[in-house]
C-alpha cells in the first residue's frame, strides 16, 4: 500500500457528512458560483494539519497525487505538506516545490488553498529573487492566479517590503471579482499595520477608484472618523 493511501484513510476518519454539506455551502460550490463542482469530505483545517504532521516527509510524487485530488481537503493536505517541506528544505528542494506549486495552479482553486500556502511557497521562494512572476500572475485570466499574486506578497509585507504589494494592488485595483477585492484590501490593511503612512499615500491616490469592498477591507482598522471620511470620499491628497 502506498503512503498516500494511508493518508486518505486517516483523513476519512475525520470526515462527516454534515460538515461536508456545511463546507460546500461556505465555499460556494453551487452552479455558477466560484467553487462550482468542488467536493468536500467534511474535515476541518486543524484535523488536516494533524495529518500533515504525521506525513510531512511524503515523497513529492505522492504529494502531487493529493494535490490533484477531486476532494478539497486532500488537495489542502498535499499543499500543506509542500509548505512544511519547503520550510525545511534546502535551496534545490525549495526550487522544486516552487515549480511544482506554479505548475499545479489548476488544482489550487479556492481562496483557502491559496491563502494558506502561497505566502509560504511563492512568497518564500521569491523573497530574495526577482519577482516578475507575480506581475505575470496578476495579469492572468484565472482568478486563483491573480489571488496567488497578491496574497504571496504577505511574505514580503512581514519584512516591511511593500513595493510589490503596492504595484500588484494597483494592477488589480479595477479587477471585477469580489475575491480579489477582498484579498487586495486585506494585503493593504497588513501594510497599514506596519506603516500607516505608506498605506495612506497609496489610498489617497487610488481610494476613489477602488471597489467598495477593497476599500472597506483596507481601512478596517482606521479610527472611525477617518474611516468614514474615506468611505464618503472626503479625504484629500
Amino acid at each position: 500500500m502506498k503512503i498516500s493511501k494511508n493518508i486518505l484513510k486517516e483523513l476519512r476518519k475525520y470526515a462527516t457528512k454534515q460538515k461536508a454539506r456545511d463546507l460546500s455551502r461556505f465555499f460556494k460550490t453551487g452552479k455558477g458560483e466560484y467553487g462550482a463542482g468542488d467536493k468536500f469530505l467534511g474535515i476541518t483545517v486543524p484535523q488536516i494539519r494533524s495529518i500533515v504532521k504525521r506525513f510531512r516527509d511524503l515523497p513529492l510524487s505522492e504529494t502531487l497525487k493529493l494535490i490533484r485530488s477531486p476532494w478539497h481537503e486532500e488537495r489542502l493536505c498535499g499543499l500543506l505538506i509542500l509548505v512544511d517541506q519547503f520550510e525545511r528544505g534546502d535551496e534545490k528542494k525549495r526550487k522544486r516545490i516552487y515549480d511544482i506549486y506554479l505548475a499545479s495552479t489548476k488544482w489550487i482553486n479556492s481562496w483557502d488553498l491559496v491563502d494558506l500556502t502561497a505566502p509560504g511557497i511563492v512568497g518564500g521562494y521569491l523573497k530574495n529573487k526577482p519577482r516578475r512572476m507575480l506581475m505575470t500572475l496578476s495579469r492572468s485570466k484565472n482568478l486563483w492566479d491573480r489571488r496567488i499574486a497578491i496574497v504571496s506578497t504577505f511574505r514580503f509585507i512581514r519584512d516591511q517590503d511593500f513595493d510589490d504589494v503596492l504595484a500588484i494592488a494597483h494592477q488589480l485595483r479595477d479587477d471585477t471579482h469580489d475575491l480579489i477585492h477582498k484579498a487586495v484590501g486585506w494585503m493593504l490593511r497588513e501594510v497599514g499595520k506596519r506603516d500607516m503612512k505608506t498605506l495612506e499615500a497609496f489610498l489617497q491616490k487610488h481610494y476613489r477608484h477602488m471597489p467598495r469592498t477593497m476599500l472597506r477591507y483596507a481601512i478596517e482598522k482606521f479610527p472611525e472618523r477617518k474611516r468614514k471620511a474615506y468611505l464618503l470620499g472626503k479625504v484629500q491628497p
